[in-house]
């Protein structure tokens, strides 16, 4: 089995006139919310082999505070996560399928689509996924196909 852990960054401050969306900070919102994924993750012993997240600062934050309650894993910055299409995440994935298990953090609606297309089988049925919210799915060893995934999981702060 292979287990992939997908968290969407936490409630972030507004982008201000002119500001680049991938730069908005976690707000203090978002700070507790991040804290509490991270202790949620470790009460339930995730033990990420790697950590994957957007570069974006609201989704870097996340994931530090995230880690914080972990402890060190091995982290990676993937550029490919930030505004992402479920093809282009599954993509990243395969990238480090030598990873048992993966923490991937990133934005919607990406996310929310991917949980739908690898539990469902389609796209079109995403059941959202809050910002701070953890989906945890298992998926048979080497492979990443639509409606192969079970949902060990879903929690949002």
């Amino acid at each position: 089995m292979r287990e992939i852990i997908l968290l969407r960054h936490a409630h972030a401050e507004a982008a201000a006139p002119g500001e680049d969306d991938a730069g908005r900070p976690l707000s203090l919102r978002g700070e507790a919310e991040a804290d509490a994924a991270g202790a949620w993750l470790k009460q339930h012993a995730a033990a990420p082999a790697r950590v994957l997240s957007s570069p974006a600062t609201r989704t870097r934050a996340t994931c530090e505070r995230v880690l914080a309650s972990l402890g060190y894993v091995d982290l990676r910055f993937e550029p490919r996560i930030y505004d992402a299409t479920p093809a282009t995440l599954v993509r990243v994935l395969d990238d480090h399928a030598d990873a048992d298990t993966v923490l991937l953090v990133g934005h919607n609606p990406g996310l929310e689509t991917l949980v739908a297309l690898l539990t469902e089988g389609t796209s079109d049925s995403g059941r959202g996924m809050p910002p701070g919210a953890v989906a945890w799915l298992t998926l048979p060893a080497g492979s990443i196909e639509p409606g192969t995934a079970r949902v060990r999981h879903f929690w949002w702060p």
